[in-house]
């Protein structure tokens, strides 16, 4: 076998080769020259999926030795505690969407009419009233108050687990244990309960009548819309407790003294009582029951549980660390399992993402909780964080150890004498209250308020991006790169840098031989664990010493780089083949392999990666600037000449990728561009993601940060074209029309108005191939070959 002094000599001296210069008669060597053979058995998605997987799996199990780096803990006082985590706290508030001001309300109002009383059961030592409360702008909190019928000790918030009504959660309705039903233990000690409604894990109102109903949880269903915009069910529920302690404060005011405040919760309620503990420094006890564990796994748990950036700085350790110098109370107990969304129902379609909630190993309680000691330790108040286990872990909540260590967190001393079982009466005229009819109240109006965040938030990006001020290139490069960044790290998620440099160690293997071009499989490292990849596509026209401009032709979701080059087969109807289209005109073409393919393998990359501050393209922009640094090694290819065209996930990519890797010197967003963030948002519309199975399209408060117009702003001044079929069902011309409107606007001002453009075309979601083909050989500078 010939050797050669260097790989890239080797190729420059193949390809110069007299013999080899007719078209017709190229053959290039396989593997090409300076690369290694690639040997793949399995198909380059998947094993490019499972090294992401494995990488984010990393990321995920290395998170608790990295969070301390977020936190500066003073011990030197409980003051200086306090405010040492004082901008821990307030991001922690942001994450999980608690960010709104809430309603100063008149008080927890009694549900009662003129013929029947709020009051709906009783016993001696307190009554059971239905009321509810003000929250938010437009979101009210429904439930139960229980009122002690003599001296009040303490005012608590008791949260149930999503499957239970209040109703059940003091025994009214059956379905939970009676050790679990803890309000009535309180309320038997002079303690004022409320008890919230939470979003349930029910199904029924999860659609809209003019579009679809789906099967996904009512908690998903909000999770969703509520995700883009910058909020969560979680957020929205913990407010709901803050303003139930507003409201205690209210109470303490008219009373003329201070009483503890508390709050307790099981399964999901024990979730938001964690939070809601570290959240609001009023919140003199919380207990914690069946929540409580390492966090690692959460993207195994139903999406709902799915917190933006949140193991980078907050395991449960840390979150319940947030309560010192306050009393904690952790019990290890069973609570409802989850193994998936609900079955659909007649009438419903299957969109919902799968996720499961198990009893929490006891092992996983005690090492999550032996991580949060020290702090409590160091802070000398070690008896203010407890670990309580029910049976061995598994028994029912509520047990006495747990109970009695919550009321020494609210300086409250068992009664030595016996306190006998609670009977609840129902009253004879008490109000009827209908728990279908609260749950649909309570969802509609956190569906109502979502949709207003998702109404005003265009007019938020405008005020922050300012775009009209940019009436100069010059001006507009002033702040390009600080709004890049900004995006980047708030939107997309980045990476770390990597402490070494890795080869890129390339592999090749020859797939395709054309009379008129030749198709190599490529494979290269991001990193260590995962790889990125693709299909080179070489004409055989190729002149010695010429270096010729490349496509990036990407595919969509569940595609394959071999999609957009066959001429035949179903792949055809949406990509025209425009690969091999591009190559048989002369152009070096690339048609990378991106991850989004597989279903729930690589859905559940984001569910990985999100709780990580990363998403998709987290990997994704990576895997092109890998990419783009080989291509640019080539003896045959013009640096400075490559462009981005992508169709449907592939147009997604467009703007998500060139703004940020600036070796693209254009970019084509075809079958995808619209009102992105009303897309994934609105909840009436038939275009939605809402009601679809792409549970990994939601990216976090989208809505403020960045539409689809912004992020076409960040490919400035460089050209940037939208192709757009009237019949594509990813949006309605009316939402294409109005993004890239600010869009054209944007160009124009700059004076840079030619750089931009749309093309409408009569079709469906497919490649075009018409303007944008022009748009590819002005800006690349290329005269096409014939056909």
């Amino acid at each position: 076998m010939m050797r050669f002094p260097s790989p890239l000599l080797a190729l420059v001296l193949f390809v110069s080769f007299p013999s080899f210069v007719a078209a017709q008669a190229l053959k290039l060597p396989d593997p090409l020259p300076g690369t290694a053979p690639l040997k793949l058995s399995e198909p380059l998605d998947e094993h490019m999926v499972a090294g992401i997987d494995r990488y984010a799996l990393q990321a995920l199990a290395q998170s608790p030795q990295l969070r301390p780096e977020k936190w500066n803990y003073d011990f030197n006082s409980h003051a200086a505690f306090i405010e040492s985590i004082k901008e821990n706290r307030a991001r922690f508030k942001t994450i999980i969407g608690a960010v709104d001001s809430r309603v100063i309300g008149p008080g927890f109002e009694l549900l009662s009419t003129t013929e029947k009383s709020s009051v709906i059961a009783e016993c001696p030592a307190f009554k059971v009233h239905a009321v509810h409360w003000q929250v938010l702008d437009g979101i009210t909190a429904s439930g139960l108050l229980l009122q002690p019928t003599g001296e009040i000790k303490a005012r608590v918030v008791a949260l149930p687990d999503a499957d239970w009504t209040p109703e059940m959660f003091v025994g009214l309705k059956a379905g939970v244990p009676k050790s679990a039903q803890i309000p009535l233990a309180l309320a038997a000690r002079g303690i004022q309960v409320v008890i919230p409604t939470l979003m349930s894990r029910d199904a029924n109102f999860s659609g809209h009548p003019e579009v679809f109903y789906t099967n996904q949880p009512h908690r998903e269903f909000i999770y969703r819309m509520a995700f883009e915009m910058g909020r969560h069910v979680i957020g929205y529920e913990v407010q709901k407790v803050m303003a139930a302690v507003d409201q205690f404060e209210r109470l303490d005011k008219q009373d003329g003294r201070i009483l503890p405040v508390g709050v307790v919760g099981v399964g999901e309620g024990g979730l938001l009582a964690l939070f809601s503990g570290a959240a609001d420094y009023r919140i003199q006890s919380t207990w914690v029951a069946g929540y409580f564990q390492q966090r690692e796994g959460v993207w195994r748990e139903p999406i709902y549980r799915n917190v933006w950036s949140q193991l980078t700085e907050f395991g449960d350790a840390e979150i319940a660390a947030m309560i010192a110098p306050r009393s904690c109370v952790i019990e290890a107990c069973a609570v409802p399992v989850v193994d998936g969304p609900p079955a659909p129902k007649k009438g419903q379609r299957a969109s919902a993402a799968p996720g499961v909630i198990e009893i929490a190993k006891p092992a996983s309680v005690k090492a999550e909780f032996e991580r949060a000691l020290p702090v409590f330790e160091q802070l000398g108040l070690q008896q203010n964080l407890s670990l309580v286990f029910s049976g061995e872990g598994t028994g029912p909540a509520g047990s006495g150890k747990a109970l009695a260590d919550f009321l020494f967190g609210l300086r409250i001393r068992q009664n030595k004498k016996l306190i006998p079982p609670v009977e609840l009466r129902r009253t004879a005229n008490g109000i009827q209250v209908d728990p279908n009819a609260r749950q649909e109240q309570q969802f509609n109006e956190m569906n109502a308020f979502t949709q207003e965040l998702l109404n005003r938030s265009a007019r938020y990006r405008d005020a922050e991006w300012q775009p009209g001020k940019y009436t100069s290139v010059a001006l507009w490069e002033k702040d390009a790169d600080r709004l890049r960044d900004k995006v980047y790290d708030e939107l997309i998620g980045r990476l770390p840098a990597p402490e070494q440099p890795v080869p890129l160690n390339v592999k090749t293997r020859k797939v395709l031989q054309h009379d008129q071009y030749q198709g190599f499989e490529v494979m290269l490292d991001v990193t260590p664990e995962f790889v990125a990849g693709g299909i080179l596509l070489i004409p055989n026209d190729l002149k010695p010493g010429e270096r010729r401009p490349v496509i990036v032709c990407q595919h969509g979701l569940e595609g394959t780089p071999m999609d957009t080059i066959r001429a035949d087969g179903h792949s055809y109807n949406a990509y025209k083949n425009f690969s091999e289209q591009l190559v048989k005109r002369g152009l070096i073409v690339y048609a990378p392999q991106n991850p989004y393919k597989g279903r729930d393998r690589f859905r559940t990359l984001q569910r990985k990666s999100n709780p990580m501050q990363r998403s998709l393209y987290s990997y994704i922009i990576p895997q092109h600037e890998r990419t783009l640094e080989w291509l640019s090694s080539l003896p045959f290819v013009d640096r400075q000449r490559i462009g981005f065209y992508g169709l449907s996930y592939g147009g997604k990519t467009a703007v998500r990728v060139p703004p940020f890797v600036k070796q693209y010197v254009f970019s084509i967003c075809s079958g995808d561009f619209n009102e992105w963030v009303r897309k994934n948002a609105d909840s009436a519309h038939r275009y939605s993601y809402v009601f679809h199975g792409e549970y990994e399209i939601f990216e976090w408060n989208m809505g403020h940060v960045a539409n689809y117009a912004e992020l076409s702003y960040l490919m400035a001044p460089r050209p940037f074209m939208v192709e757009r079929g009237h019949n594509d069902g990813v949006a309605p011309d009316e939402w294409v029309a109005a993004e890239y409107a600010k869009v054209r606007r944007f160009y124009t001002q700059m004076g840079i108005g030619d750089r931009t453009e749309i093309e409408y075309f009569n079709g469906p979601h497919t490649i075009n191939g018409q303007g944008t083909f022009a748009f590819i050989f002005r800006n690349l500078n290329w005269k096409p070959s014939g056909d």
